[in-house]
Protein backbone atom coordinates (compact mmCIF):
# COMPACT_ATOMS: atom_id res chain seq x y z
CA UNK A 1 0.00 0.00 0.00
CA UNK A 2 2.83 2.39 0.80
CA UNK A 3 4.58 1.54 -2.48
CA UNK A 4 1.37 2.29 -4.33
CA UNK A 5 0.97 5.61 -2.54
CA UNK A 6 4.58 6.61 -3.23
CA UNK A 7 4.11 5.80 -6.91
CA UNK A 8 0.94 7.90 -6.99
CA UNK A 9 2.96 10.81 -5.58
CA UNK A 10 5.22 10.61 -8.64
CA UNK A 11 8.20 8.60 -7.39
CA UNK A 12 9.71 5.39 -8.73
CA UNK A 13 10.02 2.61 -6.16
CA UNK A 14 13.43 0.95 -6.54
CA UNK A 15 12.98 -1.67 -3.82
CA UNK A 16 10.60 -2.63 -1.04
CA UNK A 17 10.20 -5.27 1.64
CA UNK A 18 7.77 -5.79 4.54
CA UNK A 19 9.44 -3.01 6.54
CA UNK A 20 9.76 -0.22 4.01
CA UNK A 21 9.89 1.27 0.52
CA UNK A 22 13.05 2.61 -1.09
CA UNK A 23 13.33 5.40 -3.68
CA UNK A 24 16.07 7.66 -5.00
CA UNK A 25 15.61 11.29 -4.06
CA UNK A 26 16.92 14.49 -2.55
CA UNK A 27 16.37 16.13 0.82
CA UNK A 28 13.69 18.20 -0.90
CA UNK A 29 11.91 14.95 -1.81
CA UNK A 30 12.20 13.80 1.81
CA UNK A 31 10.61 17.04 2.96
CA UNK A 32 7.78 16.62 0.48
CA UNK A 33 7.15 13.01 1.51
CA UNK A 34 7.01 14.03 5.17
CA UNK A 35 4.24 16.42 4.21
CA UNK A 36 2.29 14.28 1.77
CA UNK A 37 2.53 10.62 2.72
CA UNK A 38 -0.49 9.41 4.63
CA UNK A 39 0.74 5.83 5.14
CA UNK A 40 4.49 6.09 5.88
CA UNK A 41 5.62 6.01 9.51
CA UNK A 42 8.87 7.90 8.88
CA UNK A 43 11.13 9.05 6.05
CA UNK A 44 14.77 7.98 6.35
CA UNK A 45 17.69 9.22 4.25
CA UNK A 46 20.61 6.79 3.85
CA UNK A 47 24.05 8.06 4.83
CA UNK A 48 26.22 4.93 4.77
CA UNK A 49 26.04 1.14 4.31
CA UNK A 50 29.06 -0.84 5.51
CA UNK A 51 30.24 -4.23 6.83
CA UNK A 52 30.09 -4.23 10.61
CA UNK A 53 31.17 -7.01 12.98
CA UNK A 54 31.69 -5.11 16.23
CA UNK A 55 30.97 -1.88 18.12
CA UNK A 56 34.54 -0.78 17.46
CA UNK A 57 34.04 -1.14 13.71
CA UNK A 58 30.79 0.80 14.00
CA UNK A 59 32.52 3.65 15.83
CA UNK A 60 35.46 3.72 13.43
CA UNK A 61 33.28 3.91 10.32
CA UNK A 62 30.98 6.49 11.87
CA UNK A 63 33.93 8.70 12.80
CA UNK A 64 34.88 8.95 9.11
CA UNK A 65 31.50 10.45 8.08
CA UNK A 66 31.41 14.25 7.70
CA UNK A 67 28.90 14.80 10.50
CA UNK A 68 29.89 18.45 10.72
CA UNK A 69 27.96 18.90 7.44
CA UNK A 70 24.87 17.11 8.78
CA UNK A 71 24.43 17.83 12.50
CA UNK A 72 24.66 21.44 13.76
CA UNK A 73 27.31 21.85 16.46
CA UNK A 74 24.89 23.87 18.57
CA UNK A 75 21.94 21.53 18.07
CA UNK A 76 20.45 18.51 19.79
CA UNK A 77 21.13 14.92 18.71
CA UNK A 78 19.28 11.66 19.39
CA UNK A 79 20.09 8.13 18.25
CA UNK A 80 17.58 5.37 17.49
CA UNK A 81 18.36 1.85 16.34
CA UNK A 82 17.20 -1.60 15.32
CA UNK A 83 19.96 -4.14 15.98
CA UNK A 84 20.28 -7.87 15.56
CA UNK A 85 23.89 -8.83 16.12
CA UNK A 86 25.45 -11.35 18.56
CA UNK A 87 27.93 -8.77 19.91
CA UNK A 88 25.07 -6.51 21.08
CA UNK A 89 22.77 -7.51 23.93
CA UNK A 90 21.88 -3.91 24.84
CA UNK A 91 21.10 -1.53 21.99
CA UNK A 92 21.88 1.44 24.22
CA UNK A 93 25.56 0.49 24.09
CA UNK A 94 25.66 0.62 20.28
CA UNK A 95 23.71 3.88 20.34
CA UNK A 96 26.25 5.35 22.75
CA UNK A 97 29.21 4.32 20.58
CA UNK A 98 27.58 5.87 17.52
CA UNK A 99 26.67 9.05 19.39
CA UNK A 100 30.21 9.43 20.76
CA UNK A 101 31.71 8.98 17.28
CA UNK A 102 29.40 11.68 15.88
CA UNK A 103 29.91 14.30 18.59
CA UNK A 104 33.67 13.70 18.78
CA UNK A 105 33.95 14.28 15.03
CA UNK A 106 31.91 17.51 15.27
CA UNK A 107 33.93 18.75 18.25
CA UNK A 108 37.19 18.09 16.40
CA UNK A 109 36.00 20.38 13.58
CA UNK A 110 34.04 23.08 15.40
CA UNK A 111 35.53 22.98 18.89
CA UNK A 112 32.13 22.22 20.42
CA UNK A 113 29.58 19.45 20.25
CA UNK A 114 25.77 19.19 20.14
CA UNK A 115 23.78 18.20 23.19
CA UNK A 116 22.31 14.70 23.05
CA UNK A 117 19.54 12.68 24.64
CA UNK A 118 16.48 10.51 23.95
CA UNK A 119 14.09 13.25 22.77
CA UNK A 120 13.45 13.39 19.03
CA UNK A 121 13.26 17.16 19.04
CA UNK A 122 16.47 17.84 17.09
CA UNK A 123 18.55 15.88 14.60
CA UNK A 124 17.73 12.16 14.67
CA UNK A 125 20.17 9.50 13.44
CA UNK A 126 18.98 5.91 13.00
CA UNK A 127 21.24 2.84 13.10
CA UNK A 128 20.00 -0.30 11.33
CA UNK A 129 22.41 -3.16 12.12
CA UNK A 130 21.32 -6.66 11.13
CA UNK A 131 23.86 -9.44 10.78
CA UNK A 132 27.17 -8.24 9.42
CA UNK A 133 25.81 -5.18 7.64
CA UNK A 134 25.04 -1.83 9.21
CA UNK A 135 23.30 1.20 7.79
CA UNK A 136 23.27 4.72 9.17
CA UNK A 137 20.32 6.90 8.27
CA UNK A 138 19.11 10.41 8.96
CA UNK A 139 15.56 10.18 10.27
CA UNK A 140 14.07 13.24 8.60
CA UNK A 141 10.74 12.81 10.40
CA UNK A 142 11.69 12.67 14.07
CA UNK A 143 8.38 11.91 15.74
CA UNK A 144 6.39 9.23 13.91
CA UNK A 145 4.37 10.57 10.99
CA UNK A 146 1.30 8.98 12.55
CA UNK A 147 1.51 11.68 15.21
CA UNK A 148 -0.50 14.18 13.17
CA UNK A 149 -1.29 16.31 16.21
CA UNK A 150 -5.09 16.39 15.95
CA UNK A 151 -6.06 13.54 18.27
CA UNK A 152 -6.40 15.51 21.49
CA UNK A 153 -9.14 13.20 22.83
CA UNK A 154 -8.31 9.52 22.20
CA UNK A 155 -11.08 7.00 22.85
CA UNK A 156 -10.80 3.27 23.50
CA UNK A 157 -8.00 1.57 21.48
CA UNK A 158 -7.84 4.22 18.74
CA UNK A 159 -6.47 3.39 15.31
CA UNK A 160 -3.07 4.81 14.48
CA UNK A 161 -3.58 7.58 11.92
CA UNK A 162 -1.31 5.95 9.31
CA UNK A 163 -3.17 2.65 9.72
CA UNK A 164 -6.49 4.42 9.20
CA UNK A 165 -5.13 6.01 6.03
CA UNK A 166 -3.89 2.61 4.83
CA UNK A 167 -7.32 1.09 5.46
CA UNK A 168 -9.02 3.82 3.42
CA UNK A 169 -6.45 3.43 0.65
CA UNK A 170 -6.89 -0.35 0.52
CA UNK A 171 -10.68 -0.17 0.37
CA UNK A 172 -10.35 1.83 -2.83
CA UNK A 173 -12.07 4.93 -1.43
CA UNK A 174 -10.57 8.01 -3.06
CA UNK A 175 -12.60 10.82 -1.54
CA UNK A 176 -15.24 11.22 -4.26
CA UNK A 177 -18.13 9.11 -2.88
CA UNK A 178 -19.86 8.97 0.52
CA UNK A 179 -17.95 7.48 3.45
CA UNK A 180 -19.83 6.09 6.46
CA UNK A 181 -18.03 5.06 9.66
CA UNK A 182 -20.34 3.49 12.24
CA UNK A 183 -18.56 2.63 15.53
CA UNK A 184 -16.32 5.63 14.82
CA UNK A 185 -14.52 5.72 18.18
CA UNK A 186 -12.33 8.82 18.34
CA UNK A 187 -12.99 9.51 14.65
CA UNK A 188 -9.62 8.67 13.11
CA UNK A 189 -11.04 6.97 10.00
CA UNK A 190 -13.49 9.81 9.37
CA UNK A 191 -10.85 12.51 9.92
CA UNK A 192 -8.30 10.81 7.66
CA UNK A 193 -11.06 10.47 5.08
CA UNK A 194 -11.87 14.19 5.28
CA UNK A 195 -8.19 15.06 4.83
CA UNK A 196 -8.04 12.80 1.77
CA UNK A 197 -11.26 14.18 0.29
CA UNK A 198 -9.99 17.76 0.50
CA UNK A 199 -6.46 16.90 -0.69
CA UNK A 200 -4.94 18.26 2.50
CA UNK A 201 -1.49 16.77 3.19
CA UNK A 202 -1.40 15.38 6.75
CA UNK A 203 2.04 16.84 7.41
CA UNK A 204 0.58 20.35 7.35
CA UNK A 205 -0.93 19.56 10.76
CA UNK A 206 2.49 18.92 12.30
CA UNK A 207 4.38 21.55 14.27
CA UNK A 208 7.79 20.36 13.08
CA UNK A 209 10.04 17.68 11.60
CA UNK A 210 13.57 16.51 12.33
CA UNK A 211 14.91 17.73 8.96
CA UNK A 212 14.39 21.29 10.19
CA UNK A 213 17.30 20.65 12.56
CA UNK A 214 19.80 19.52 9.92
CA UNK A 215 22.86 21.61 9.09
CA UNK A 216 22.05 23.98 6.24
CA UNK A 217 18.26 23.71 6.53
CA UNK A 218 16.64 26.40 4.36
CA UNK A 219 13.50 27.84 6.05
CA UNK A 220 12.46 29.71 2.90
CA UNK A 221 12.58 26.54 0.79
CA UNK A 222 10.45 24.83 3.42
CA UNK A 223 7.91 27.67 3.45
CA UNK A 224 7.70 27.56 -0.35
CA UNK A 225 7.10 23.81 -0.30
CA UNK A 226 4.34 24.12 2.29
CA UNK A 227 2.59 26.73 0.14
CA UNK A 228 3.00 24.55 -2.92
CA UNK A 229 1.24 21.53 -1.40
CA UNK A 230 -1.47 23.47 0.45
CA UNK A 231 -4.79 23.08 -1.39
CA UNK A 232 -6.60 26.23 -2.34
CA UNK A 233 -9.49 27.08 -0.05
CA UNK A 234 -12.89 26.70 -1.71
CA UNK A 235 -15.12 29.70 -1.93
CA UNK A 236 -17.27 30.27 1.13
CA UNK A 237 -20.04 27.71 1.34
CA UNK A 238 -18.46 25.54 -1.35
CA UNK A 239 -16.83 22.16 -0.84
CA UNK A 240 -16.07 19.24 -3.12
CA UNK A 241 -16.00 16.73 -0.25
CA UNK A 242 -18.63 13.97 -0.33
CA UNK A 243 -20.77 13.16 2.73
CA UNK A 244 -18.65 11.73 5.56
CA UNK A 245 -20.73 10.31 8.40
CA UNK A 246 -19.39 9.10 11.76
CA UNK A 247 -21.67 7.51 14.37
CA UNK A 248 -21.19 5.76 17.69
CA UNK A 249 -23.47 4.59 20.47
CA UNK A 250 -21.11 6.17 23.04
CA UNK A 251 -21.62 9.95 23.44
CA UNK A 252 -18.02 10.28 24.66
CA UNK A 253 -16.80 8.81 21.37
CA UNK A 254 -18.80 11.33 19.37
CA UNK A 255 -17.51 14.18 21.52
CA UNK A 256 -13.95 12.97 20.92
CA UNK A 257 -14.62 12.73 17.18
CA UNK A 258 -16.00 16.26 17.04
CA UNK A 259 -13.13 17.78 19.00
CA UNK A 260 -10.45 15.90 17.08
CA UNK A 261 -12.06 16.83 13.75
CA UNK A 262 -12.14 20.51 14.76
CA UNK A 263 -8.46 20.36 15.71
CA UNK A 264 -7.71 18.84 12.29
CA UNK A 265 -9.69 21.61 10.59
CA UNK A 266 -12.26 19.23 9.10
CA UNK A 267 -15.06 19.41 11.65
CA UNK A 268 -17.38 21.05 9.14
CA UNK A 269 -16.98 18.09 6.77
CA UNK A 270 -18.01 15.29 9.13
CA UNK A 271 -21.60 14.59 10.13
CA UNK A 272 -21.82 12.94 13.56
CA UNK A 273 -24.61 11.26 15.47
CA UNK A 274 -25.02 9.25 18.68
CA UNK A 275 -26.82 6.05 17.71
CA UNK A 276 -26.48 2.31 17.41
CA UNK A 277 -24.47 1.40 14.32
CA UNK A 278 -27.54 -0.28 12.78
CA UNK A 279 -29.46 3.01 12.98
CA UNK A 280 -26.88 5.01 11.04
CA UNK A 281 -28.52 7.13 8.34
CA UNK A 282 -27.12 6.05 4.98
CA UNK A 283 -26.85 8.56 2.09
CA UNK A 284 -28.86 7.86 -1.05
CA UNK A 285 -25.69 7.61 -3.13
CA UNK A 286 -23.69 4.45 -2.47
CA UNK A 287 -20.12 4.69 -1.29
CA UNK A 288 -17.95 2.96 1.31
CA UNK A 289 -18.98 1.80 4.77
CA UNK A 290 -16.28 0.67 7.21
CA UNK A 291 -16.95 -0.90 10.61
CA UNK A 292 -14.29 -1.23 13.30
CA UNK A 293 -15.81 -3.30 16.12
CA UNK A 294 -14.28 -4.40 19.39
CA UNK A 295 -12.03 -7.47 19.25
CA UNK A 296 -12.99 -9.12 22.56
CA UNK A 297 -9.38 -9.81 23.52
CA UNK A 298 -10.03 -9.66 27.28
CA UNK A 299 -11.25 -12.71 29.19
CA UNK A 300 -14.92 -13.47 28.64
CA UNK A 301 -15.60 -10.74 26.07
CA UNK A 302 -15.47 -12.84 22.93
CA UNK A 303 -18.65 -14.77 23.69
CA UNK A 304 -20.66 -11.57 24.24
CA UNK A 305 -19.48 -10.10 20.93
CA UNK A 306 -20.58 -12.98 18.71
CA UNK A 307 -24.09 -11.56 18.35
CA UNK A 308 -22.67 -8.09 17.61
CA UNK A 309 -20.67 -9.46 14.68
CA UNK A 310 -23.80 -11.20 13.43
CA UNK A 311 -25.75 -7.94 13.62
CA UNK A 312 -23.00 -6.26 11.58
CA UNK A 313 -23.55 -8.82 8.85
CA UNK A 314 -27.28 -8.15 8.94
CA UNK A 315 -26.66 -4.40 8.74
CA UNK A 316 -24.43 -4.77 5.70
CA UNK A 317 -26.94 -7.06 3.95
CA UNK A 318 -30.09 -5.11 4.76
CA UNK A 319 -28.94 -1.47 4.78
CA UNK A 320 -25.88 -1.32 2.53
CA UNK A 321 -26.89 -2.90 -0.76
CA UNK A 322 -24.75 -1.56 -3.59
CA UNK A 323 -22.14 -0.19 -1.16
CA UNK A 324 -18.53 -1.26 -0.72
CA UNK A 325 -18.61 -2.86 2.74
CA UNK A 326 -15.61 -3.44 5.01
CA UNK A 327 -14.90 -4.69 8.53
CA UNK A 328 -11.56 -4.19 10.27
CA UNK A 329 -11.06 -6.59 13.16
CA UNK A 330 -8.32 -8.16 15.24
CA UNK A 331 -10.38 -11.26 16.04
CA UNK A 332 -10.49 -13.74 13.19
CA UNK A 333 -12.80 -16.13 15.05
CA UNK A 334 -15.40 -13.43 15.65
CA UNK A 335 -15.16 -12.42 11.99
CA UNK A 336 -16.67 -15.81 11.13
CA UNK A 337 -19.85 -14.73 12.95
CA UNK A 338 -20.56 -11.96 10.42
CA UNK A 339 -22.40 -14.47 8.27
CA UNK A 340 -21.02 -13.12 4.99
CA UNK A 341 -18.19 -14.54 2.95
CA UNK A 342 -15.45 -11.92 2.48
CA UNK A 343 -14.48 -11.16 -1.09
CA UNK A 344 -11.09 -9.98 0.17
CA UNK A 345 -8.98 -10.51 3.28
CA UNK A 346 -6.13 -8.05 3.79
CA UNK A 347 -3.60 -8.87 6.58
CA UNK A 348 -2.71 -5.86 8.73
CA UNK A 349 -1.30 -5.12 12.16
CA UNK A 350 -3.03 -3.00 14.81
CA UNK A 351 -0.28 -2.41 17.38
CA UNK A 352 0.68 -6.01 18.25
CA UNK A 353 -2.61 -7.50 17.10
CA UNK A 354 -2.79 -9.63 13.94
CA UNK A 355 -5.76 -8.03 12.19
CA UNK A 356 -7.71 -8.35 8.94
CA UNK A 357 -9.46 -5.88 6.69
CA UNK A 358 -12.39 -7.83 5.29
CA UNK A 359 -14.20 -6.65 2.17
CA UNK A 360 -17.73 -7.74 1.21
CA UNK A 361 -19.71 -7.64 -2.03
CA UNK A 362 -23.08 -6.12 -1.12
CA UNK A 363 -25.74 -6.58 -3.77
CA UNK A 364 -28.88 -4.45 -4.10
CA UNK A 365 -30.87 -7.60 -4.87
CA UNK A 366 -29.80 -11.19 -5.33
CA UNK A 367 -26.56 -11.83 -7.11
CA UNK A 368 -28.47 -13.38 -9.98
CA UNK A 369 -30.61 -10.25 -10.35
CA UNK A 370 -27.50 -8.07 -10.54
CA UNK A 371 -25.97 -10.19 -13.31
CA UNK A 372 -26.83 -9.23 -16.90
CA UNK A 373 -28.99 -11.74 -18.75
CA UNK A 374 -27.77 -13.35 -21.92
Amino acid sequence: MLADEITTLGYTVTAHDPTGVEIQGTLHDAMRLNLQSRIAMRVLSLIETFPCDSPDQLAQTASEIAWEMIVPAGGYLSITSTIRHPSIDNTMFANLRLKDAIVDRIRSVHGRRPDSGPLRTGTVIHLHWHGNTAQIWVDTSGQKLSDRGYRRMPHHAPLRETLAAAILHRTGWRGDTPLVIPMCGSGTLAIEGALMATGRPPGLLRSGFAFQHLYGFNPQLWADLRREVTPKKPRRGKTNAPPIIATDIDPDAIEATRRNAETAGVGHLIETAVCDFADTEMPDEAGHVILHPEYGLRMGEEETLKSLYGYMGDFLKQRCGGWSGWIFTGNLDLAKCVGLRPASRVPMRHAKVDARLLGYELWTGTREQESPTT
